[in-house]
């Protein structure tokens, strides 16, 4: 079953590091070729800045632009990474073996 890992944290919180150096990190390197080695990493990507982001409504035949996410909230989804696993349990370790899980948060939601 696929899973996908939306990767992030709270904004401004760690060490400044931008999502892209994170995933240019060694420990994130290493996660990744482990995870391909076992045949679980089906891809990933690295998200520009919520800053980046546009949020589209569409209201009454309207289109409704608004800058940034959708979610006021502190935490940020950073990149997602798209996992094949056995079952939930498997997926969560996954997750769980992710660098950025140590101090941001990985959710795990499974594919239709």
């Amino acid at each position: 079953m696929r899973y996908l890992l939306l990767i992030g944290g709270e904004a401004g919180v760690g060490d400044g590091r931008s999502s892209k150096e994170i995933c240019e990190a060694a420990d994130a390197v290493a996660w990744a070729a482990e995870m391909t080695r076992r045949g679980v990493l089906v891809s990933g990507e690295v998200l520009q800045p919520p800053e980046a982001a546009r949020t589209v409504r569409v209201r009454a035949g309207e289109v409704l632009l608004a800058d940034g996410p959708f979610a006021e909230t502190k935490e940020q989804i950073g990149g997602v990474t798209v996992i094949e696993c056995a079952d939930l349990d498997e997926a969560v370790e996954v997750a769980a073996a992710h660098p950025v899980a140590r101090y941001g948060m990985v959710e795990v939601r499974p594919l239709l």
